[in-house]
């Protein structure tokens, strides 16, 4: 261990709060127990004999109490410069502003529940937080690399994050894995998202975990860990880059509508568990919801994962199932409202 980590490990705040407190307690019970002062007297007994200010006693000392008091100075000493070397460092290293950053991250992330993991903030991680950003989705991101935390363009979005190897169990749990509803691994390395995967499904059985990956084979690998979805960038890049000669008015249409020709269109999802009481077990004319909020049902997700293309007005939703819808902004936040999600 260097000397500056051993510094750190011998200078601990809590600890010299602890001791000055400490020494306060036993000297007012002291005072209370030999001399008898009153609570507030000896209070004012401790406080003046710790902060060294030199005041006279509040009444004369007994014999014993002069001992006691003598020996408490003797400590008090050797307690306050530790104190104030504990105090000086953090303040001159910046440990204390990091610490109380990281506690006040700490608390804002066990505030989250029902929240998304990123794990990595490289390209792809970066890509992710915009996205959930701009919907309105809560989020804590996770890397190993401070620098990549703390980008000019998130500077003003304050993200919750977690400086640590995702890899790590309690790196996930200080992330809230418990309370979470969903983990995207997004790392270079299939590995070490294959190796996440594991964790998080183990950590939290019913997570919904999005991976993404290089190779086939750790595509079915992950598939196995427990992964939900997995993603192959350059198998989903080349695909578009071929649609784009093959079916280039479609290709343009779906970017329109995915946003990334800043249309206001959006998706939504919508499960059986989310509908409201009243809503459940009604089929798509009785839901009314193309009249109450303006989106369309485009799309019926049945069990097992299948789904159905424009589904009628008779089909229903049915637990595990779920219907997705495209509207406006506004319609779809309308959505969201009539659902109270």
């Amino acid at each position: 261990m260097g000397f500056l980590g051993l510094r750190t490990t011998v200078l601990n705040l809590q600890v010299s709060l602890l001791l000055v407190v400490g020494t306060m307690l036993v000297m007012i019970v002291g005072l209370i127990t030999i001399e008898g002062y009153s609570l507030s007297d000896a209070f004012y007994m401790a406080a003046i004999t710790i902060s060294t200010v030199g005041f006279g006693e509040v009444q004369p000392l007994s014999e014993t109490g002069k001992v006691f008091v003598s020996v408490m100075i003797l400590v008090n000493i050797g307690i306050v410069a530790y104190a104030l070397a504990t105090f000086s460092y953090y303040v001159i290293e910046g440990k204390l502003f990091v610490q109380m950053e990281q506690n006040r991250m700490r608390a804002r992330i066990d505030a989250l529940k029902n929240h998304t993991i990123i794990c990595g903030f490289g390209r792809y991680g970066q890509e992710i937080a915009r996205h959930l950003l701009e919907h309105g989705q809560s989020f804590v991101v996770v890397d190993e690399k401070e620098e990549n935390l703390h980008l000019p363009e998130f500077a003003e979005r304050n993200l919750p994050y977690i400086i640590g190897d995702a890899t790590h169990d309690e790196v996930l749990q200080e992330a809230g894995i418990s309370r979470a509803g969903s983990l995207i691994t997004a790392l270079s390395d299939d590995s070490d998202n294959l190796f996440i995967v594991l964790s998080a499904k183990d950590l939290n059985p019913h997570l919904r975990i999005i991976s993404r990956a290089h190779q086939s084979r750790s595509r079915e690998k992950m598939i196995k860990a427990g992964a939900s979805h997995v993603i192959m960038p350059e198998q989903i890049g080349g695909f578009y880059m071929a649609a784009l000669i093959s079916k280039p008015g479609a290709v343009e249409f779906f970017s329109y509508v995915t946003n990334e020709l800043e249309s206001d269109i959006g998706f939504e999802e919508v499960r059986y568990d989310q509908l409201p009481a009243p809503l459940q077990g009604k089929n798509i004319q009785e839901m009314s919801l193309r009249q109450k909020t303006g989106v369309n049902v485009i799309g019926h997700r049945l069990v097992g994962g299948r789904y159905e293309v424009n589904p009628g007005p008779s089909a229903a939703l049915h637990p595990g199932e779920s219907f997705i819808v495209v509207g406006s902004q506004p319609q779809i936040l309308a959505l969201r409202k009539v659902l109270g999600i």
